[in-house]
């Protein structure tokens, strides 16, 4: 059983690991059937997801930032009719305040914060004295030049020193450690080799304290070793979602929810006889 404590209740599921499902709230997101609104988020929540993730800026490899003002456009309205329709939890994948603070007067239940705290300092403050969790994610740069930046002279290492000191700034911010999530940050600045050196050792980041996200779905190491384009990535997705769990992650972020489910049932049943 996974649990996960959010402001003012507590999540729990039987899989080996809690799903995430992604709902873009942008034109411009590598994998477009990620696209969508209210629809894509209904349909996920009916084929098992136990989180949706919001986000309304594109970070894939290669892309702009967008401005305030247009980030609160495309995600508040979106949570505000999820909220209508369901109490699934909500995840805000941004780096601002100000989205932040909006989605959470309309019900949003978890920061997940691609910067790890750094791009916007006061959210830590924010995620604090609001009790939620907050996913805190390596990367090097910004999306517009990671991928140029992608030599470590031991990238487990790097990874895992630059989170613990975003874990550190957190709890010295006023955030609880069970409020703590960690993302590796695979295809943020890293080749197809550190990304499958992350997938390895994601249960050993921090020491094992922190409960680790694992964002892999359709992702550009996927394709370099299958050659398959993002469309017809979902068998290398699942390979990979399967090997993340394995080696210990809490969470696995997924464009493609019912198959993850039906995964992890199958990990379930071979590793715990819970069939």
């Amino acid at each position: 059983m996974k649990e996960l404590k959010l402001r003012d209740r507590t999540i729990r599921t039987d899989k080996p690991a809690f799903v995430m499902g992604i709902v873009n709230a942008t034109p411009d997101s590598f994998f477009s059937g990620s696209r969508g609104s209210i629809e894509r988020a209904l349909s996920l929540i009916d084929e098992g997801a136990d989180i949706l993730d919001i986000g309304g800026e594109s970070t894939r490899p290669g892309s702009e930032y967008v401005p305030l003002e247009e980030e609160i456009k495309r995600v508040v309205p979106l949570v505000r009719e999820i909220r209508k329709n369901s109490d699934i939890p909500i995840s805000i994948d941004t780096r601002k305040f100000d989205v932040m603070k909006a989605c959470l007067g309309e019900g949003a239940d978890i920061l997940n914060d691609i910067s790890a705290l750094e791009d916007d300092s006061s959210l830590a403050s924010l995620c604090a004295e609001s009790g939620i969790p907050v996913i805190l994610m390596h990367k090097r740069g910004i999306p517009s030049e990671m991928q140029k930046k992608t030599d470590y002279k031991d990238i487990f290492d790097e990874v895992d020193s630059y989170l613990s000191s975003r874990v550190e700034f957190a709890l010295k911010s006023g955030i609880k450690s069970d409020k703590i999530i960690l993302d590796p940050g695979i295809g943020f600045g890293k080749d197809t080799a550190g990304n499958f050196t992350l997938i390895k050792r994601c249960g050993e980041l921090c020491g094992g304290k922190y409960p680790v996200l694992m964002a892999l779905s359709r992702k550009t190491c996927i394709g370099n070793v299958t050659g398959r384009d993002v469309d017809d990535r979902l068998s290398g997705t699942l390979a990979a979602d399967i090997l993340s769990v394995l080696h210990g992650a809490f969470m696995i972020r997924v464009h493609d929810v019912k198959e993850a489910c039906d995964t992890l049932k199958i990990i379930n049943a071979v590793e715990f006889a819970r069939f």
